[in-house]
């Protein structure tokens, strides 16, 4: 682990493994921003928002990460990752991985798992596309060289806890071209970021205080031990 003031560094950590888990446990990550931000950067509150208050809140309390169901595009997109990064190693610029990377100079943590960095002032994003995601992808979006909507959010996100000073987003689609976009900080939507981190960081405590005053209270809530059983996602 690498503390530089608010930002620390975990290097060594492997992404998915129970260290990585724990790690990341009650914190809000750069894949989440798009629950608690709208795509025109303002905050959301619907129903996956308040979902993913009542998440991280259990996570606190709990000290426990629930496992996720794998679909077969997110494994296709965890080999595809590597070939993006392959691609990029040797068309583009050499690149450096870590396990996760935090920054708390909001007071609290958030967090992100980068695909890779590059020497101290970037960073790269690789989604695995299907073939006319692709295509769109590169009609639309590499002309004019913005990230397409989707991921733009989780993209800003991460320049914002690394505080590097641009991040290549790399489109990947096995047999097509991939596409690389270059992309900078936007000083607005970082000031918008900070105004939905700070409201969904306080709705997690509220609801972590709630649930210590219930137990506080004399109500009928009976411990229970967590036994290891085996889920379907």
């Amino acid at each position: 682990m690498l503390d530089a003031s608010h930002i620390t560094t975990f290097p060594a950590l492997e992404q998915g493994s129970p260290e990585w888990l724990a790690a990341r446990r009650g914190m809000l990550t750069a894949s989440e921003v798009k629950l608690i931000m709208t795509p025109t950067g303002k905050i959301a509150d619907n129903d996956k928002t308040r979902a993913h208050v009542w998440e991280l809140a259990a996570q606190r309390i709990s000290g426990h990460v629930e496992p996720h169901y794998v679909s077969d595009d997110m494994l296709r997109g965890h080999d595809e990752e590597l070939l993006a990064r392959q691609t990029y190693d040797q068309c583009i610029a050499s690149t450096h991985t870590v396990g996760f990377i935090v920054n708390r100079k909001l007071g609290f943590p958030i967090g992100c798992s980068p695909d890779w960095l590059v020497g101290t002032d970037g960073g790269g994003e690789s989604k695995s596309r299907r073939q006319k995601f692709q295509v769109q992808t590169i009609c639309e979006n590499v002309l004019t060289e913005t990230c397409p909507d989707e991921f733009a959010l989780q993209v800003q996100a991460c320049l914002w806890i690394t505080e590097r000073k641009w991040w290549d987003f790399c489109s990947y689609s096995n047999g097509l071209h991939m596409a690389v976009i270059r992309v900078l900080p936007d000083a607005e939507w970082q000031s918008r970021f900070e105004e939905a981190a700070i409201a969904f960081e306080d709705k997690v405590q509220r609801a972590v205080m709630t649930y210590r005053a219930a137990l506080a209270s004399g109500a009928r809530l009976i411990p229970t031990e967590r036994r290891e059983i085996q889920e379907m996602f």
